[in-house]
């Protein structure tokens, strides 16, 4: 079970404590596309609802009337709301159609938007799917920027640092691969470089041509990601120095020292750091792209400002 229905789960249970009752809302996800654009704003929108257990179904890569028939029938065995991303004319009449017939809201979710932007640049929207996934230019950095956060998780290929966008740096389990993983789906090559106690720093951090950026979070968090990536894969599978520091690992007063250890050496160093607690992987890589937009606009300034006559 995924996290987000784990989060519908407990809203529930916790209106069944609270005394509420609790509705169970089927709600179609209908996309001639991969369905990002449709789960992303199923997410944003039904965490709002606390008494409602929202089942999502996901109907994704719709292009042609024998695809769309299953999609009818679907909802057709379970009623609901649907959100369609269909910009094919014909597949979006024959939903609609199916719709008004079931008395079943849909919503095209695209339309206003497309609206505004065919007013404004004065031509017709064509009525391509999956336009946004072409094999261009943008598509092969992202390629790229993946294969270059794969080479250089965990340290790896200290020399590569040189090419990187941004370098993550922290203690483990902080959250540092996956954050890498969902910026290199933005094309951006992110390292990520672990930060241990009493072993010298990483070589070649202090060169890079690029923010380097720390991630933090409170040790009571920590201590619960380790004890369950410990159980996951065993001491004795872990990594070396897990496995010979396997008590310090999670021991509370070693890890609030290795977590202020970090912080100090980010401090010493001019790196700005992101406590990542109470952050999703969205949130945090956000925040990356916001410390990154402002490193390069003070470099800019600089730049421009060394380049002024004396």
């Amino acid at each position: 079970m995924g996290r987000a229905a784990i989060q519908v789960r407990l809203r529930a249970q916790h209106a069944i404590v609270a005394g509420m009752e609790t509705q169970r809302i089927n709600l179609h996800l209908v996309s001639d596309a991969t369905g990002e654009t449709l789960n992303a704003i199923a997410r944003a929108t039904t965490v709002q609802f606390d008494t409602a257990e929202i089942i999502h179904h996901r109907w994704s890569l719709i292009r042609t009337r024998f695809q769309l028939h299953r999609v009818l029938e679907g909802i057709e065995h379970e009623p609901g709301p649907v959100l369609s991303t269909l910009v094919d004319r014909a597949l979006r009449v024959e939903l609609e159609t199916t719709c008004r017939r079931l008395n079943t809201p849909v919503v095209n979710v695209l339309d206003p938007v497309m609206a505004v932007l065919q007013e404004h640049i004065g031509e017709q929207a064509t009525a391509r799917p999956g336009r946004q996934y072409a094999l261009n230019a943008d598509y092969f950095r992202r390629i790229d920027a993946m294969h270059y956060v794969l080479s250089h998780d965990d340290g790896q290929a200290q020399p590569g640092l040189a090419e990187a966008d941004v370098v993550l740096v922290g203690v483990s389990r902080s959250s540092k691969t996956p954050t890498c993983f969902y910026l290199a789906n933005r094309g951006i090559k992110a390292a990520n470089v672990p930060l241990v106690p009493h072993l010298p720093e990483p070589p070649g951090l202090a060169d890079v041509q690029c923010p380097v950026i720390g991630l933090t979070l409170a040790a009571e968090a920590l201590i619960d990601i380790r004890r369950h990536r410990l159980r996951l894969i065993g001491v004795e599978s872990a990594a070396p120095i897990v496995r010979q520091n396997s008590g310090e690992y999670v021991d509370e007063d070693a890890v609030k020292a290795e977590l202020l250890w970090a912080r100090r050496l980010c401090t010493s160093r001019g790196w700005p750091m992101i406590d990542v607690t109470r952050r999703s992987i969205e949130e945090t890589a956000a925040t990356v792209l916001k410390l990154m937009e402002g490193w390069h606009q003070r470099r800019a300034e600089a730049e421009k400002a060394a380049a002024k006559p004396a």
